[in-house]
């Protein structure tokens, strides 16, 4: 087996593990391989190994990849702060975009996500930190936005995403899970048709999943340290 093959089995050991230990079926958590910042030969690696969901935050980056792995039938995730001059190209190129924190953003999406496509899948993201330096909407506001992005009518609001802080010693590392976990099911009970809790990086998935994340996104544990520095929120997948 490749290097990727084998961090690709370590990465679902992990996930069966923590599932095991929540009383979860492990079936019941996607594992989403965050590929930002490596080349369209180890996706295609990573691809080999099973992997069919790949997430990326540098658009140019991404149609880049994806024009090179045609061939293969591969979801792609959108993962980064979603800027308005680069809509158009994730509503016409991706399958989901995970980092809805505006409506204008969403609207620009629904807009120009070509019809002949399905609806684009959505996460609105959650600031469960409240960290100055990430995206996200508060918890307060994330009903109201919920309820006005699940009314587009070309995407699907599928569920909320957060990046916490990075865990220290001394905290509790499922508390920012269990607001966002919290917050998911008075959506839920209020009528949304939600399935989907993106939440858990490589150094605390089993925090996620403890507390009910549906989707993790792995990076470094999978495809291991970046060459060069990520300047969104997110590069510690």
């Amino acid at each position: 087996m490749t290097r990727i093959a084998d961090r690709l089995n370590a990465v679902r050991a992990r996930i069966e593990r923590a599932c095991t230990l929540a009383g979860r079926d492990a079936g019941t958590v996607a594992l989403l391989a965050v590929s930002k910042t490596f080349d369209a030969d180890a996706v295609r690696e990573a691809a080999a190994a099973g992997q069919r969901a790949f997430g990326e935050n540098y658009v140019q980056e991404a149609l880049a990849k994806q024009a090179m792995l045609r061939d293969l039938r591969l979801e792609w995730h959108f993962i980064g702060p979603i800027q308005s001059n680069k809509t158009r190209d994730i509503a016409a190129h991706f399958d989901w975009a995970h980092g809805i924190d505006r409506l204008k953003i969403a609207q620009r999406l629904s807009d120009q996500r070509p019809y002949d496509l399905p609806p684009l899948d959505v996460c609105v993201q959650v600031n469960v930190s409240g960290e100055a330096s990430k995206s996200g909407c508060t918890p307060d506001a994330a009903p109201a936005l919920c309820r006005a992005v699940a009314a587009l009518p070309r995407l699907r609001l599928r569920g909320l995403m957060a990046i916490p802080a990075p865990i220290t010693p001394g905290t509790d590392a499922r508390a920012p899970f269990r607001l966002l976990r919290v917050l998911f099911e008075s959506l839920k009970a209020e009528g949304l048709a939600l399935d989907t809790i993106s939440a858990g990086m490589s150094e605390d998935l089993e925090a996620a999943i403890m507390e009910g994340s549906t989707m993790v996104r792995i990076g470094t544990a999978i495809f291991g340290s970046r060459t060069r520095a990520s300047d969104d929120v997110d590069s510690r997948a």
